[in-house]
């Protein structure tokens, strides 16, 4: 097993481990695994992402539910790990009483987290490798109890949701239980991108129920939550600069305060998730009219926005502007798709000032989007824009242009060719509000499909799952995305060989069964894995491992 070059968790822990290893496995009798099944026959316990390497054995230990926190290294005294070791320790011990157990031996009693790097800024491109060492102290064991490292509190966040799924609750001792320790984990994503699309503009979704969704993408991994904030049917959010844009709310009570948004990046925050915000120009924007009607190029044509006037543009403005203020990830989604220029060539006033300079509806349409890319720029956000932007006029885009795919495959090896980056979300596979889409496909589809060129890879940041929130609300939502976005979450955190070996349904099927389990165990309203329409109830009795 090989430590990654480019990534070294450099403690003497890790290096003596290592130079122990070939005498613990064979005391041990523990099993090596990097590119096949996490689990055998008689397994309990599946690890959801997998792991890049992994080896385990065949004991069981028990877990003091008084389980002790000692970190170490620059960044071991972070306010993210301490709040992360607290909210596990309730995940781990929910069902442990409270009652003293006497006589009652464990064999892990403390948790150790180092940290070397102190930097807590949350970027694309954060480390969040780390490594886990899970083992009792005995004659066999140079480490005792379990262990965690690595470069970034993001990467020991990372390393505290595999530890929580290694742990079971056993209701005969009652009792959590370690099975098949001891555990070695190195581990690392394979894309720095791996997002969920959140539409709070289709049905407005309150600030707890988006909380609750960047919770549950914590235990999958995933590490950005696409805010698709505003669109055409509502515009929910405060912008104080212009403030009767959010009289294009459903009601008043269905809005965001800039408080709130600030809430929801500092609780992505301390689960190492970016939030992305977006603001789609310049069609799906007929709600800002209704404060600001000069927005609407006629009161009966009333998308995309009007193109000729300087107003619309110091708008957009303001309000990305008063966003720069919470949203400090550095990548800005700007839209850009599905705008059908007719309202533009056909209002009289709009029609005149494209003839005065000399543009044809799609001429406005670059016109537009790269203005906004400016302003983007101009705050030091890189722009992301949905595909049409590059398949229209790509010579034309700003070169630090994030291509988003999402109307089908061959888009991505399109964008890298010409040297941009592309994040994969095609709707065939993982548009979430595709309900007849099933687990495999989502599961097997890949973002660097058609890319063999290992320079042309790079540039595919990853890829996202797009949560459409037409027919979704609060009642749903979570159902809806999930166990699919899980699978997902594996193919972009997964070695793909590693994730992909062996057959479907005894595998990986059975190991997405066994998370969407975990999830429900957890709160999360996740549905069953098999049903045709995702988000049906079960049809019948059974167990929640099998559906």
């Amino acid at each position: 097993m090989n430590a990654d070059a480019s990534n070294p968790i450099p403690t003497i822990i890790f290096f003596i481990y290592l130079s122990f290893f070939p005498l613990i496995i064979a005391s041990r009798n523990l099993k090596h695994s990097s590119n096949s099944q996490l689990y055998d026959d008689d397994s309990i316990t599946y690890i959801w992402p997998l792991p890049s390497e992994f080896s385990f054995g065949n004991q069981t230990l028990a877990v003091d539910p008084n389980l002790s926190l000692a970190v170490s290294g620059h960044g071991g005294g972070s306010a993210i790990v301490k709040e992360a070791f607290e909210r596990y320790k309730l995940i781990i011990f929910k069902h442990h009483s409270k009652l003293s157990k006497f006589g009652v031996s464990y064999d892990i009693e403390k948790l150790n987290v180092i940290v070397h790097s102190a930097n807590e800024e949350l970027q694309l491109g954060v480390d969040e490798s780390y490594s886990l060492l899970v083992d009792k102290r005995d004659e066999h064991s140079i480490i005792g109890e379990i262990t965690i490292e690595a470069n970034s509190v993001y990467g020991a966040l990372r390393g505290l949701e595999t530890l929580s799924q290694l742990c079971a609750f056993d209701y005969g001792t009652k009792t959590v239980q370690v099975y098949k320790a001891p555990w070695y984990i190195q581990d690392k994503p394979r894309f720095e991108y791996r997002g969920l699309l959140l539409d709070t503009s289709r049905h407005y979704l309150p600030i707890d129920i988006i909380k609750q969704v960047i919770e549950s993408m914590s235990y999958a991994k995933l590490n950005v939550l696409h805010w698709h904030i505003i669109d055409e049917e509502s515009f929910p959010l405060e912008v104080p600069t212009y403030p009767n844009l959010w009289k294009g709310a459903y009601t008043k009570w269905e809005r965001y305060t800039m408080e709130d948004a600030s809430e929801v990046v500092n609780f992505a925050k301390m689960r190492g998730i970016n939030v992305m915000a977006e603001v789609d120009v310049p069609g799906h924007a007929k709600s800002w009219g209704v404060g600001y009607p000069d927005l609407w190029p006629s009161p009966s044509c009333k998308e995309p926005l009007d193109v000729s006037k300087n107003f619309t543009f110091n708008v957009i403005s303001g309000i990305l502007a008063d966003m720069r203020k919470v949203f400090p990830f550095k990548l800005f989604h700007l839209g850009g798709d599905e705008v059908h220029t007719d309202c533009w060539t056909s209002t009289p006033s709009v029609k005149q000032w494209l003839q005065d300079h000399n543009m044809t509806g799609n001429d406005a349409y670059q016109y537009f989007v790269l203005r906004a890319q400016k302003i983007a720029a101009s705050l030091k956000w890189t722009p992301v824009n949905w595909e049409e932007t590059f398949n229209t006029f790509p010579t034309k885009l700003n070169p630090q242009t994030i291509v988003h795919n999402w109307l089908g495959s061959g888009v991505c090896p399109k964008a890298v060719a010409k040297g941009f980056r592309c994040i994969f979300s095609n709707q065939g596979v993982w548009y979430l509000d595709h309900l007849d889409v099933p687990w495999s496909t989502v599961y097997y589809a890949d973002p660097l499909e058609g890319i063999t060129d290992a320079s042309k890879q790079k540039l595919v940041l990853g890829g996202e799952a797009c949560m459409w929130g037409e027919k979704a609300d609060a009642s749903n939502v979570q159902q809806t995305t999930w166990p699919r976005a899980a699978a997902v979450a594996e193919r972009l955190w997964s070695n793909k060989e590693s994730a992909s070996s062996g057959n479907t349904t005894l595998t990986a099927l059975h190991r997405l069964e066994y998370f969407r389990c975990l999830l429900t165990r957890r709160g999360v309203q996740a549905a069953p894995v098999t049903n045709f329409y995702a988000r049906r109830p079960p049809t019948g009795p059974g167990s929640c491992y099998e559906q």
